[in-house]
């Protein structure tokens, strides 16, 4: 190495001369671009020292974390013994690398960084000292020499002089002491700042062979067999992931390429599965945000056993919705959205209304959920029973509409029409009867009762009254059945069907009438009813249309033989109606139908009041018996009418209620 040609020179520095000052000022300035460069090498290094020591923390963590894997649950399986083996064995050699990298680090921080730092404050920081101390020397040697230079010509005094004189010599010589010091230390620094920048490196590259050597021996000795295995086991999965790979792109290719009706939500070209006992997707579901308004939610759906299940998106399992066991499923008309169905728990609390997204899943929703409502899933083979109950119900049901229509088809075409009923003396039933014996196979169902235009006109001209469901008339002068009645109770219902019947004296007719009538609903997709009053007096049944007020249909309480509420699903009530068949010309012969609706409240409530009618028209014939009777019945404040229960009462104020539908 060449050697240092410029130094400041030691015999100059007590004379002071302004070429020492300017060389000085050459020194002065590199020791200042040294001091700078120091700082940011030594940043450097520290930043080497500092990631070398994260190393070693980040390999000590890996090493932990890789034994971590053979604890973890995960949801899918558990993990392959094969990768926990292996994974444990990276976790021992990786943790005998921690050992190397923090060796290292060891290393790099008492032969790299530790000079570093000795030479930036021992020596650095003692050029730095010595600069202060030679500044102020010379500024005190400049004012003695002022001093000095102001002593009188003419008015010497001896004593002032000595000591301005011994005091310009104590500055000269504290000056020249300083100057000797920081020149020396400024010439020394040529030779420190050579070796302060090689010997850090030359420790660090040391330090880094150790680690490469000690690493090459680790790897050669331990790891050669195990990488080669790890390797081809890492090979055989990549080969077997590009398989699946090339299988998931095929289906992908497969999947796409269909028509684009499949993404369409209302094109399916599948039909109606009308047999199923399980069913899931995404439904919309209507809320109450407030008092009057509402919101929807879209929301995956499915049934498990007699349960109808929610599961919101995030959510790992779903939770229980409403036990569909005996409710009732109508489809609905709701803030003018399509495809919309209730679902109504058996005691009337709980109402569900969900919206489905295309007419297919609308209809097989409807249908599944009242087969489930039947409990068929707790039959042996549910399956096989929901087709057979399906493609017996379609063989034995056709679909009438119209009311005009049923007299066409029916047996008894006189009792299409209201009015032409007559009452005979019931009939004994049989001890046992089949279904066949109750319904004739076949059978046609009315659905709707349409009031003939004549009739229409007729209720509504001007001097024709109408009915209130209050009790209360237009005018007072009139005679009619509601002001002679002694019971008035009004229901708010929906007309489901009637059907002709064989037997008029059993409950059982009822029911068998009832399940065709919602079989036949079902299977032609008939679900919409309206609402109508369904009036009871002591002498008459009224169905009233509660918008116009006008009757559609009136029976005689003596022409009902029966009547009962549904076991299992307590709003649907039926009666059975007597009539005459003189479809054989000679002798009428007694005709029964069955009468099946949909009440907003319990149908034993409407059982109930049919009874107490029947009762109150028998004791009219004796009238201490009819006296008997009211004294034990409460009535209106003005003493017309028998008081019920308020619920009844409330359902007749529903006037100009919108067109509903039904369970069918």
């Amino acid at each position: 190495m060449p050697a240092v040609h410029h130094k400041l020179l030691l015999e100059e520095a007590l004379q002071d001369s302004p070429q020492t000052r300017s060389l000085l000022s050459v020194f002065e300035e590199d020791a200042g671009t040294l001091t700078n460069y120091t700082n940011q090498l030594l940043q450097s290094m520290q930043r080497v020292f500092g990631a070398q020591n994260e190393m070693a923390l980040a390999t000590e963590q890996l090493s932990k974390q890789l034994l971590e894997y053979e604890k973890q649950n995960f949801a899918l399986a558990k993990g392959d013994e094969e990768v926990i083996n292996t994974l444990q064995q990276f976790a021992k050699s990786v943790e005998e690398l921690n050992s190397l990298h923090s060796e290292l680090a060891t290393q790099i921080a008492d032969k790299m960084v530790f000079p570093m730092v000795q030479f930036r404050e021992k020596d650095l920081t003692e050029i730095s000292t010595l600069k202060e101390i030679f500044g102020i020397a010379s500024d005190e040697h400049e004012a003695a020499m002022v001093k000095y230079s102001r002593l009188p010509k003419k008015r010497e005094n001896e004593k002032i002089k000595a000591e301005v004189v011994r005091e310009v010599a104590y500055c000269r010589r504290k000056q020249h002491q300083a100057a000797m010091q920081y020149y020396c230390a400024l010439n020394a620094l040529q030779y420190r700042k050579r070796v302060a920048m090689l010997e850090p490196m030359l420790g660090y590259t040391h330090a880094q062979i150790n680690f490469f050597k000690k690493g090459m021996e680790l790897v050669s000795k331990k790891m050669d067999s195990f990488l080669s295995s790890v390797s081809s086991m890492n090979q055989s999965i990549e080969s077997q992931l590009e398989v699946e790979a090339e299988v998931m792109r095929s289906s992908q290719r497969e999947l796409l390429s269909v028509d684009d009706t499949v993404y369409m939500p209302d094109h399916d070209q599948v039909p109606v599965n009308r047999a199923l006992i399980q069913k899931a997707g995404y439904l919309n579901i209507r809320n109450k945000t407030g008092l009057v308004t509402t919101a929807w939610d879209r929301l995956f759906f499915f049934t498990q056993g007699g349960n109808l299940m929610c599961q919101p998106r995030g959510a790992v399992a779903g939770g229980m919705v409403l036990d569909l066991d005996n409710s009732s499923v109508m489809a609905v008309e709701c803030e003018d959205r399509r495809y919309c169905f209730q679902i109504t728990s058996p005691n009337g609390k709980t109402c569900l209304i969900l919206q489905a997204e295309s007419k297919k899943e609308y209809e097989e929703w409807i249908c599944t959920l009242n087969n489930i409502s039947r409990q068929i899933y707790l039959t042996d083979n549910p399956e096989a029973v929901a087709i057979r109950l399906h493609q017996t119900a379609l063989q034995a049901v056709t679909p009438i509409t119209s009311f005009e229509k049923r007299a066409e088809g029916s047996p008894n075409p006189d009792r299409a029409k209201p009015g032409a009923v007559t009452s005979r003396e019931p009939q004994k039933p049989p001890t046992t009867l089949e279904p066949e014996d109750l319904i004739v196979p076949g059978t046609p169902i009315q659905f709707d009762i349409v009031l003939p235009v004549s009739e229409f006109l007729d209720q509504n001209r001007a001097g024709a009254r109408r009915t209130n469901p209050f009790g209360e008339t237009e005018d007072d002068d009139g005679t009619s059945d509601t002001h002679d009645s002694l019971l008035q109770q009004v229901f708010a219902v929906r007309f489901l069907g009637s059907m002709a019947v064989r037997a008029g004296h059993t409950q059982e007719v009822i029911y068998e009438a009832m399940r065709q009538v919602l079989a036949a609903r079902a299977i032609h997709n008939i679900f919409k009813t309206t609402e109508s009053h369904l009036m009871v007096t002591s002498s008459c049944i009224r169905l009233i249309d509660p918008q116009t007020q006008v009757t559609k249909i009136s029976f005689q309480l003596k022409d009902v033989t029966q009547f009962a509420a549904h076991q299992e699903n307590s709003r649907l009530m039926g009666f059975v109606l007597q009539g005459s068949d003189w479809s054989d010309g000679g002798e009428d012969q007694p005709s029964f139908s069955v009468f099946v609706f949909e009440s907003n409240t319990e149908g034993e409530k409407i059982c109930y009041t049919i009874n107490l009618g029947k009762e109150i028209s028998e004791a009219k014939k004796d009238p201490e018996a009819l006296a008997q009777l009211i004294k034990s019945m409460p009535l209106t404040n003005d003493g017309k009418f028998l008081l019920l229960e308020n619920e009844m009462g409330d359902a007749a104020e529903a006037v100009g209620a919108d067109e509903q539908e039904s369970e069918a």
